[in-house]
C-alpha cells in the first residue's frame, strides 16, 4: 500500500519505513448494486477516528466531529472516507516531522495518505495530525482564534487527502481558496468559538 506524506504547505513522500502511531488499513469501495434476489453489496464504509493527545488547550471534542462531518459528509459529499484526526502538540509534532519529512522542528498540520488511489475524489484513507501550539500561535499571527486554526488543518489535511497540492504557486492559490470556501461554510453552519468549552463555576 503507497503512502503519502504531506504538511501544510508542500508536498512529498516519505522515506520512512515504520510508524509509531496507528495506521487506518484501507478498504476498497464496493461497486454498484446486485440483481433483485441477490445479496446486496455492503454500503461504502464510513469511519472517522478523533483522538486528543495534547494538553495545551481544553477542547469540545464531540463538536469538533459534527463539524469534521459536516465537512466530510455534508459539503463535500464523501461517499466513503477512513479517516482519523488526532490533536497533538509541539513535541509530538516536531518527532512526527523529523522523522517522516526529515525537516526540524514543529509545523501546523501533518497528513498520511494511505489511500491506493489518492486522488478518488469519492474514498479517502489516511490521517490527520493537528498541533494545537502551533494554531494558538497561528490564531495570535493572523488575528483570528485557535478553534478555527485547528477546523483549518482538518480542512486543509482532507484537501490534500482529496488530491489537491500546494508545492506549486497556482496550486496553492486553488487549494488556498477551497480551504477559505469551506472554512466559511462551517463557520456558519457552526459555533466554532464552542469548540473551547467554557470553564465551570464553583461555589
Amino acid at each position: 500500500m503507497k503512502r503519502r506524506v504531506t504538511r501544510r504547505g508542500e508536498s512529498g513522500k516519505s522515506t520512512a519505513t515504520g510508524r509509531r502511531t496507528r495506521t487506518l488499513p484501507h478498504r476498497p469501495v464496493g461497486k454498484g448494486g446486485k440483481a433483485r434476489g441477490e445479496d446486496a453489496p455492503p454500503p461504502p464504509a464510513k469511519s472517522l477516528l478523533l483522538n486528543n493527545r495534547q494538553r495545551t488547550r481544553k477542547i469540545n471534542q464531540r463538536l469538533l466531529r459534527e463539524v469534521s462531518l459536516g465537512l466530510l459528509d455534508d459539503h463535500l459529499q464523501l461517499k466513503a472516507y477512513k479517516l482519523g484526526i488526532t490533536l497533538i502538540a509541539e513535541t509530538e509534532m516536531t518527532r512526527l516531522n523529523s522523522t517522516f519529512l526529515q525537516h526540524r522542528g514543529s509545523t501546523d498540520v501533518i497528513t498520511f495518505d494511505y489511500a491506493d488511489v489518492p486522488d478518488l475524489s469519492t474514498n479517502i484513507c489516511g490521517e490527520i495530525f493537528a498541533c494545537v501550539d502551533e494554531a494558538v500561535l497561528q490564531a495570535r499571527r493572523f488575528c483570528t482564534t485557535w478553534q478555527s486554526e485547528i477546523v483549518r488543518y482538518i480542512i486543509h489535511g482532507t484537501l490534500h487527502l482529496l488530491g489537491h497540492d500546494d508545492h506549486v504557486a497556482s496550486y496553492r492559490r486553488k487549494m488556498k481558496r477551497e480551504e477559505n470556501r469551506l472554512l466559511r461554510l462551517l463557520a456558519t453552519r457552526f459555533p466554532l468559538s464552542r469548540l473551547a468549552p467554557k470553564p465551570r463555576l464553583r461555589r
